[in-house]
């Protein structure tokens, strides 16, 4: 009897503008490490440069001072434009513009090359690394002095380069274990509406692959999630049958699918845990509560004869800028750090009780599945109003220019995309109670703790940002 062959999926054919577009970046793939280098250059324009100019003048604004243009290029363009491109091109600031990336890539060329260690391929790394980061952008005021953009960003320069050096070979293990930034985008990507995907898939679930094309380290024949892809396009040879091929799709597809895309539960938790430590960055600004919890603090550490509380933190964590009227102190240090842990920890768990409860009742209501796979794929409905969350929390200064058409435009704005997140996340769970087979009539309860969660999330930062 003869032995049944195995059948191996071929690709179809993409669409012709798909085609297109995939072999524009194709032909031009040799061509990105110029993009790279040009950015390297911006990197240090305004980054390094800001620091070392004379104060700018109160008639000074980004048209006339390079320390204020560099400032809105950073916090009112870059960071909240990248974060929101994932929805439309993915991760393709990482693959294509990234310095800090393509820096730790070439130095991973002639560096140690040694394997990557298990510690750094724990999952929670870059959660680890993405709220250190953010925590100490805060307590080093980096959205208002040019000496903490360049520490930060500096830092976080070295540090690839540093990774780079050391581990593996011609790949970037700073981009896919340990990057604040890569995590944010790799994560977010999955709402994006590119894909990249094998042509001839293998089963079994996503692997890691120190050797091979990616430099991310993705086993290209197995993968079936965006996150780690920075759309490279190494591993994409339309005239072959092997390797990946782009796909375009609906934002938010992959998340609908979530269980056919390996779902992580750490990603889960850090949409948890990035929605809290945003919240909690601006909390501690904007309450006047916040000012009397740290004098109530102040005054009992004080009491305990721990006096060195009011000596100025060093300048390596803490903002130090007499010459403008801000020096923090190991309060007000331990305290911001403080009160963005407890918001993010509240947040984390606020949420993952609302997820519990909807996975449960997912389950009443026929959803197949054990607990703990309905809770992370449930966990995903989330992820538009995280994003919105961190844009809102961490690039605020995007809307500012609305100032222009009334004074209540920025706000409206802010209300409208959070209104929209809510709703995207509504019929993200929807989809997902449908793949696990809950019906559609008894979807309704599943999705109200979610939404109950998210609902009191949308009410902190009416409090905080909106000023309702």
């Amino acid at each position: 009897m003869a032995t049944p062959r195995r059948v191996v999926p071929i690709a179809v054919e993409p669409p012709p503008a798909t085609a297109r577009v995939e072999a524009f970046f194709v032909r031009h793939r040799e061509r990105f490490v110029w993009l790279q280098l040009a950015m390297c250059l911006v990197f240090v324009a305004f980054v390094f440069v800001p620091a070392w100019l004379p104060e700018p003048t109160l008639d000074d604004d980004a048209t006339t001072h390079l320390a204020l243009a560099a400032n809105y290029a950073m916090w009112g363009l870059w960071f909240p434009l990248v974060l929101l491109s994932v929805v439309l091109t993915g991760r393709s600031w990482c693959g294509l513009f990234c310095p800090m990336g393509a820096a730790s890539e070439w130095a991973s060329r002639v560096g140690l090359q040694r394997p990557v260690p298990r510690w750094l391929r724990w999952s929670g790394v870059p959660v680890v690394s993405f709220v250190v980061v953010t925590i100490l952008g805060q307590t080093l005021g980096v959205r208002e002095h040019p000496e903490a953009v360049a520490l930060v960003f500096g830092g976080t320069m070295a540090l690839a380069v540093l990774f780079g050096a050391i581990w593996a070979r011609a790949k970037r293990p700073w981009c896919r274990h340990a990057c604040p930034i890569g995590l944010l985008l790799g994560v977010f990507s999955r709402l994006g509406a590119v894909q990249f995907e094998p042509k001839r898939p293998v089963p079994g679930g996503e692997r890691y692959a120190e050797v091979g094309l990616c430099p991310t380290m993705i086993d290209i024949a197995r993968k079936q999630a965006s996150r780690h892809c920075i759309e490279c396009f190494r591993c994409v040879h339309p005239q072959s049958q092997g390797g990946e091929r782009l796909r375009l799709r609906r934002p938010g597809r992959e998340v609908e699918r979530i269980r056919e895309h390996a779902p992580d539960a750490t990603e889960v938790w850090f949409f948890f845990i990035a929605t809290g430590t945003a919240l909690g960055g601006f909390l501690w600004l904007m309450l006047p509560s916040y000012q009397t919890l740290r004098a109530d603090v102040g005054v009992a550490l004080l009491g305990l004869g721990w006096h060195w509380i009011g000596e100025a933190a060093p300048a390596w964590i803490a903002s130090s800028h007499p010459q403008r009227g801000e020096v923090f102190s190991w309060l007000d240090v331990g305290m911001i750090a403080g009160y963005m842990l407890f918001w993010a920890a509240a947040t984390a768990a606020a949420l993952a009780l609302a997820t519990v409860a909807s996975a449960w009742l997912a389950g009443q209501a026929g959803g197949d599945g054990t607990l703990r796979q309905r809770f992370v794929e449930l966990g995903y409905l989330t992820m538009p109003v995280a994003l919105v969350s961190l844009v809102i929390g961490l690039g605020s200064r995007l809307f500012e220019p609305l100032a222009a058409l009334g004074d209540d435009a920025p706000a409206q704005a802010k209300q409208a995309l959070f209104v929209i997140a809510v709703a995207w996340s509504l019929h993200l769970g929807n989809r997902i109670l449908a793949l696990q087979g809950v019906p559609a009539r008894s979807r309704w309860r599943p999705l109200l703790p979610s939404m109950a969660g998210i609902g009191a999330v949308g009410l902190s930062w009416w409090a905080a940002i909106f000023g309702l």
